[in-house]
């Protein structure tokens, strides 16, 4: 069918939701408009969904949220008995939309007989991660858009262990959601209706979650000797940060104009931690107070964003590949000196993070496992490790500035890396240090890295394809040698070695060169772009930015 002829059936559809109703009425003589919102649907990816919320196939709204919802409720039916009333977690952040969507998720599954536990109000990601594991449900569901603009929403699945459904789950999801029919006509239920199919989760389970995060502690510190200054960016972190930090005796000074659960995100410029936008208010605040570090949680506080005094007593902020780093000294070097590192430990990071944290696991005999992009696959390795008994996880982050400390969760926490990053600020400061001396420290003992990466959108309904495009031109053609190093190799994740080297096929190409730095090129999974990712390892600063400049004119896209 053309879009056209989409758009008329919803028109004509009696008890359509209001918003969508009104929006309807507004593009109904607009041809492009109509287009735009009804010539595509909504991929369910390997991300689940996320999209700019509106009317049509092509926008996350309460249809395209259902059709999602039936299908998943299909895929867990399908388990049996045990699995339905066992049922699915559900939370939601600020986000506009997100309770009508988590009401609306209750429903569907509702009405498919598998139970549902819903949460009262907001919650982060990873109290749903833990939520899903402490109730022994058969999977969750979390409403959010992470760090995405305003305008955006999504919809994330989780299985029995907590952890985003991995690949093979999702395509078996994704083929129930195929077998939905008409997204305007899905069964649904109320509270009352459900006839006790929807409970209500009380705070009961925050308590629990506040006493695992806190466990993770490892070592006594001077908490109250630190000053930090804190932004949940409207979010869902203001509440389990602060309590927890407040818990264990630290002094935190919140941006309070940040503190509301604003779907505006009004008092910030971007909720992003990768921004430097997202840090204004929080740097101008720390001035003020004198405070000694920075912190910055995402609206689904997942992400931890940080920021810390340098040698010149001016606040600095650290990309995640940095804050990683120094976490990993901290934690390794703590287990070391108080002989508490486990047998065979492991941690675990992605292709695309710095080289940085690897070199400081091979100082302490901790072996180095490499995942694709994406939390879910740290997960999948912890639930490997722990099944085999053959590796003890302490350890896993990404660069996009997420970790996961305590395995209670199975996604990454800024919970815990909030409490950790401030023991470990704490621990230094008494030794006469900052997180920027640690991390000058850390270069002078492994050489300086300089990372970071470029996104380049591609928008449009021709958008993917360009994006295919230019990786199957860089698989084609690369070049042999940039600033005199050489290629030595070249990882592509389409290939049959990659994959019996347990990699799962992805579009995703890893250039590593000579003199040890690398570029990765990879298509994002959840927005219309291709992002190039570097790591450079140089004697010092000026002469990593001559190799990054270098490497940039030779792989990045020239129009």
């Amino acid at each position: 069918m053309t879009a056209k002829e989409i758009f008329d059936i919803w028109y004509r559809h009696d008890g359509l939701e209001p918003s969508v109703r009104a929006e309807l009425e507004r593009i109904k003589d607009d041809p492009s408009a109509i287009e735009d919102c009804f010539g595509t649907e909504l991929a369910f990816g390997t991300a689940g969904l996320r999209g700019v919320l509106g009317a049509g196939t092509g926008r996350m709204n309460v249809y395209t949220v259902s059709r999602a919802s039936a299908g998943y409720a299909a895929y867990i039916a399908s388990k049996g008995a045990d699995a339905r009333r066992r049922g699915v977690v559900i939370a939601h952040d600020n986000r506009r939309m997100s309770r009508e969507f988590a009401l609306t998720t209750a429903g569907v599954f509702a009405a498919h007989g598998v139970h549902a536990w819903l949460f009262a109000s907001l919650r982060p990601t990873p109290e749903l991660s833990f939520a899903v594991r402490y109730l022994g449900a058969a999977g969750g569901v979390m409403i959010t858009a992470s760090h995405n603009p305003p305008e955006y929403n999504g919809y994330k699945i989780y299985n029995s262990e907590g952890c985003q459904c991995g690949l093979d789950e999702t395509a078996r999801v994704i083929d129930c959601i195929s077998e939905v029919g008409d997204p305007l006509d899905i069964p649904s239920l109320g509270i009352v209706e459900a006839a006790g199919l929807i409970g209500i989760l009380d705070g009961s389970i925050d308590e629990e979650y506040y006493r695992a995060v806190e466990s993770i502690s490892l070592r006594r510190v001077d908490a109250g000797d630190l000053r930090v200054v804190y932004s949940p960016q409207h979010g869902t972190g203001n509440v389990p940060v602060r309590r927890v930090l407040a818990d264990l005796g630290y002094d935190v000074v919140p941006v309070e104009a940040q503190c509301t659960p604003d779907p505006d995100f009004s008092a910030t410029k971007s909720p992003n931690p990768e921004s430097p936008l997202a840090y204004e208010a929080a740097l101008e605040l720390a001035d003020k107070v004198n405070a000694d570090i920075v912190i910055t949680t995402d609206p689904d506080c997942d992400r931890l964003g940080v920021a810390a005094r340098g040698g010149d007593g001016k606040l600095k902020l650290m990309t995640g590949n940095q804050s990683g780093a120094v976490l990993i000294e901290y934690i390794l070097s703590a287990h070391r000196s108080m002989g508490t590192m486990p047998e065979k430990p492991v941690m675990v990071n992605t292709i695309v993070t710095s080289d940085l944290g690897d070199r400081i696991c091979e100082s302490y005999d901790v072996k180095v496992e490499k995942t694709l992009t994406g939390f879910k696959f740290i997960g999948e390795r912890i639930a490997r490790h722990l099944a085999a008994h053959d590796a003890n996880y302490v350890f896993g982050y990404e660069e996009s500035y997420g970790c996961l400390i305590g395995i209670f969760v199975r996604d990454k926490d800024a919970t815990q890396a909030s409490l950790m990053l401030c023991e470990a600020a704490a621990y230094y400061k008494a030794q006469g240090k900052t997180l920027i001396d640690v991390l000058n420290g850390l270069y002078a003992r492994f050489g300086f890295y300089l990372d970071t990466q470029s996104n380049f959108f591609f928008r449009g309904a021709d958008g993917q394809k360009k994006i295919a495009a230019l990786t199957a031109g860089l698989r084609r053609e690369h070049p042999a040698e940039v600033a005199g190093a050489r290629l030595v190799r070249l990882e592509d994740y389409l290939s049959d070695e990659t994959q019996a080297e347990g990699f799962p096929k992805s579009d995703v190409l890893r250039f590593v060169f000579s003199d040890g730095c690398w570029v990765a090129v990879r298509p994002s999974g959840t927005e219309p772009k291709c992002k190039f990712y570097y790591c450079v390892r140089a004697a010092g600063e000026a002469e990593a930015s001559e190799k990054l400049a270098a490497l940039k004119a030779a792989f990045e896209p020239k129009d």
